[in-house]
């Protein structure tokens, strides 16, 4: 069974159902020749029209100006001024929706995650979005860049879709209401508790 790298098609679709299809599916970041890979297990829709929580909700920017590219597009971001978090852009170029991954359970390249996040357990290694981008080594670096190709993709390695569930997003304080959350039920790596 072979890897396929997702396609800009993919992500030309509605942040709700790039969300939900993104679970399952699998995160690689390869960095001077260390590779970490994780199947994702949650992820969270940030929608271009009508959610305050969209980072372009108020117009184009120079720290939100990747939400604008090309589906595909990597949007990593400062928050809280300590943390990275990983988005990809969805829908048509200039609409500006995204999705954050916000847990992956590892799968490759998990003594690098345990070096960089030094926890006593390895479901702290990836259970968060910020866990997640240390763990990877994903920084500011790859804002902008594509996802379609590397050092950091997302891969369909042909598995079914997995059950999962959906509920209010969780870690914002604007648009709480708003259904954007996936996530794998069951899974102990997914960052917020069931809902």
């Amino acid at each position: 069974m072979r890897n396929k790298t997702l396609t800009e098609k993919f992500y030309d679709r509605s942040p709700d159902i790039v969300a939900r299809d993104l679970l399952g599916k699998i995160l690689i970041h390869c960095h001077n020749g260390i590779c970490c890979s994780g199947r994702i297990v949650e992820t969270e829709a940030y929608f271009s029209e009508n959610d305050p929580a969209n980072h372009a909700a108020r117009g184009k920017t120079k720290r939100n100006a990747p939400m604008f590219g090309k589906p595909g597009t990597i949007y990593v971001y400062f928050c809280y001024g300590n943390h990275w978090l990983v988005n990809v852009v969805t829908e048509e170029k200039g609409k500006a929706s995204a999705v954050l991954i916000r847990a992956v359970e590892p799968v490759g390249g998990i003594e690098i995650m345990r070096q960089r996040r030094k926890v006593k357990k390895d479901v702290d290694l990836t259970n968060g979005p910020a866990k997640l981008c240390v763990a990877f080594g994903i920084t500011g670096d790859q804002n902008g860049k594509s996802l379609l190709k590397k050092p950091l993709i997302i891969v369909d390695d042909e598995l079914p879709p997995p059950l999962y569930k959906k509920s209010k997003r969780i870690g914002i304080r604007a648009g709480t209401e708003i259904k954007g959350r996936y996530y794998i039920p069951g899974n102990k790596y997914v960052s917020g508790k069931p809902s």
